[in-house]
């Protein structure tokens, strides 16, 4: 499966096959990652819904420590919406010094279209795992055998994404099946985050939000095929984060300094492979949308919204647990 993506640099115009290894590998780089629940484990959360859960669930009982959420401060988001403006002026001016000329209609088009599809997806997703979690069912996959847990997610996340790719958009009470189905399987294994405090999740969030659209700014606007290149190296690159997200089922415990370097390879290196992923992927919908115009292939804006929000949910899990640990020092 790695050979397959790592023999072109270019992947772009590859059959559904390779579009579907790339992202069963990122979405096995977010999914298997087996400290983040212990992570979440370990967080503070209120005990009166541990509780009132619990005992409505017929959970085991959860010894819980209280812990008083801080408010949202409104001045220090608009301080953060100030900085990621002038970040997107800053990565602008040092990664897109050669602008493109303006977007055709077609590029456009698929652009909003699969950026659409995306925030829709996300929507979804958010609302599926906020509802798992009240009615228990988070719990229940905290007290669950973790093979079980990656299994299931693991089979049912790719299955369905298999499912969008292959499936041909004039089919489309399928292919959203399946979409809706791929969100379900993202929000099962999303709903544990919310154990976790929520300021931390909406500064993750709205993180998330501005690097992924100065990232896309950026792809959308620079010469084509510029960012085409990265994706053999940056399938190269989401490779070694997966290997890392494994490396300690295999290493020893007594191994600490290993178990900090792949901790610091799962979580920052990930962000930087798909902050690229992000850039890459947008030039790649804006080639598609060229192929499709002079009818080299059809028009999907439901598969390339895949990548996009596999990207985006990537990133924001390592912001999650990146803001978590800073929290805890």
């Amino acid at each position: 499966m790695l050979r397959l993506g790592l023999s072109s640099l270019r992947p772009v115009a590859g059959p559904a096959v390779g579009r579907a290894a790339r992202s069963n590998i990122r979405h096995f780089s977010f999914n298997f990652r087996p400290n983040v629940l212990q992570t979440l484990e370990k967080q503070r959360v209120s005990p009166n819904s541990i509780q009132s859960l619990a005992s409505k669930f017929k959970l085991p009982h959860y010894s819980t420590i209280v812990e008083t959420a801080k408010p949202i401060s409104w001045q220090r988001i608009a301080l953060i919406a100030g900085g990621v403006a002038a970040t997107v002026v800053v990565l602008d001016s040092a990664l897109n010094r050669e602008t493109r000329e303006s977007l055709s209609a077609a590029e456009r088009s698929l652009l909003n279209s699969s950026f659409a599809y995306t925030g829709v997806g996300l929507a979804l997703t958010a609302a599926a795992a906020r509802a798992l979690f009240t009615s228990g069912v988070a719990y229940r996959i905290m007290a669950a055998n973790p093979w079980v847990v990656f299994g299931a997610s693991l089979a049912g996340g790719i299955g369905s994404i298999m499912g969008v790719l292959y499936t041909p958009p004039e089919k489309t009470v399928q292919k959203h099946l399946f979409w809706l189905t791929f969100n379900a399987f993202q929000a099962a294994t999303l709903s544990p985050l919310f154990f976790l405090n929520p300021a931390i999740l909406a500064r993750a969030g709205l993180y998330t939000i501005g690097a992924v659209g100065a990232l896309s700014y950026i792809g959308a606007t620079a010469t084509n095929d510029k960012y085409l290149m990265l994706g053999g190296p940056l399938l190269a690159g989401v490779s070694v984060v997966a290997l890392s997200a494994i490396a300690p089922l295999a290493l020893p415990a007594t191994a600490v300094r290993t178990l900090a370097i792949t901790e610091s390879l799962y979580l920052y290196g990930g962000l930087a492979v798909f902050s690229g992923f992000v850039l890459y992927d947008t030039q790649k919908i804006l080639a598609h949308a060229r192929m499709a115009e002079q009818g080299l292939m059809k028009r999907d804006p439901m598969n390339e919204a895949i990548g996009l929000q596999l990207d985006m949910i990537n990133i924001f899990i390592r912001l999650v647990q990146i803001l978590s640990m800073n929290n805890r020092k």
